[in-house]
């Protein structure tokens, strides 16, 4: 008999966004989704997408699940799995074909405490805030031997709020600054490079649209997770020795490079 395996099969770890449903309005979901897509393709385009619907005070109906994975579906994201959570979202997802996922990596603090997961909220643009009068913070140092650093194509964009939980900013074909902090659950994103003078504790994306040249800089590194032109990296994945130190990110031989500056 031959005992070999056709296939082999290991359970791993992999990036898949969580999609925490707060309010059951499927065409604003799904065009929220799209417009997600639409800005980072390379990032968003046919993405793995659990399903969380413990933000509601009940669990849908079939028929109102049903729309919202073939809206998703068409907005351009895969829909994979529904969350854990209670016995009718388990009913739910035999119905649907699903299977569950009973615990979910991307867990994030709210301000008022509560674990929650980035998604429903529609995504912000915020306007460029003016500059201070006090000198700026200095780019941080590339490590020797590092490729050089993308120039912006365009005056970059400046955020000097912090960048809370649940909001999304998205600098459209140029650099995002960012002055203060980008908090857990929160979400920046530039066509151009990604500048955060604070502690990141979110998401950075940078070259949204494929820019393979551009960079994530920042003072203070926490990321749940850094991409640049589609290729990322979560947390479990980033050496714990770089963990809040000031490092840059980059892209070099189609993967993710990180490396503590000086």
């Amino acid at each position: 008999m031959d005992y070999e395996q056709a296939g082999e099969l290991k359970i791993g770890q992999v990036g898949i966004a969580n999609l925490r449903i707060r309010s059951l309005d499927v065409p604003r979901l799904v065009e929220e989704m799209r417009s997600r897509v639409q800005r980072a393709p390379n990032m968003f385009g046919r993405a793995a997408v659990v399903i969380d619907f413990g933000g509601l005070s009940h669990a849908p109906d079939i028929a109102s699940a049903q729309a919202l994975l073939d809206g998703l579906r068409a907005a351009g994201v895969l829909p994979v799995a529904l969350a854990y959570g209670t016995s009718e979202i388990e009913k739910l997802s035999q119905a649907l074909g699903l299977p569950l996922l009973a615990k979910f990596r991307a867990s994030y603090e709210r301000a008022d405490g509560v674990a929650v997961a980035e998604a429903a909220a529609p995504p912000r643009r915020e306007a460029p805030a003016p500059a201070p009068a006090a000198e700026p913070a200095r780019a941080p140092r590339p490590p020797a031997g590092a490729p050089p650093v993308a120039q912006a194509s365009s005056v970059g964009m400046i955020q000097s709020a912090p960048v809370r939980s649940g909001q999304q900013i998205y600098a459209d074909n140029r650099d995002l600054t960012v002055l203060t902090t980008v908090g857990a659950g929160a979400e920046v994103i530039a066509d151009g490079s990604v500048h955060i003078y604070g502690p990141l504790r979110g998401r950075a994306l940078a070259g949204a649209q494929g820019n393979a040249k551009a960079r994530i800089f920042c003072r203070e590194f926490h990321a749940e997770l850094v991409a640049i032109a589609g290729r990322y990296k979560v947390l479990e994945d980033i050496p714990k020795e770089l963990r809040g130190k000031p490092v840059q990110v980059w892209l070099e031989d189609e993967q993710i490079k990180i490396a503590a500056l000086d």
